[in-house]
């Protein structure tokens, strides 16, 4: 009969191979799962840029008639518009330094 210490070795070296095994076999698991969810989040990025993209598009006549008469509206009133302009900032400048 074989000495205790000699078993316990060869016992837990089949229990580190059977491991070794499961092991290999959830990370192929894992990366199919990953790449499956890698596809469906590339999916949904792609479509929600497509949607985006498409109402963009629609709105821009829109978005550049504003901006012509905002434009206007500067011309017109410099001096309403550097003060406009230095609210913007001011607010812009106060939320920067009051997160931190």
């Amino acid at each position: 009969m074989a000495p205790f210490s000699t078993l316990s070795d060869i016992d837990l070296e089949k229990q580190i191979t059977a491991l070794s095994r499961e092991l290999a076999a959830l990370r192929k698991a894992v990366s199919r799962r990953g790449g499956a969810y890698y596809e469906d989040g590339r999916d949904a990025a792609l479509d929600t840029y497509s949607d985006l993209a498409g109402r963009l598009r629609d709105a821009m006549p829109a978005i550049r008639k504003q901006g012509r008469v905002i434009e206007r509206s500067a011309r017109e009133h410099p001096a309403a518009a550097a003060a406009v302009g230095l609210v913007v900032l001011g607010l812009v400048a106060s939320l920067l330094f009051s997160r931190r």
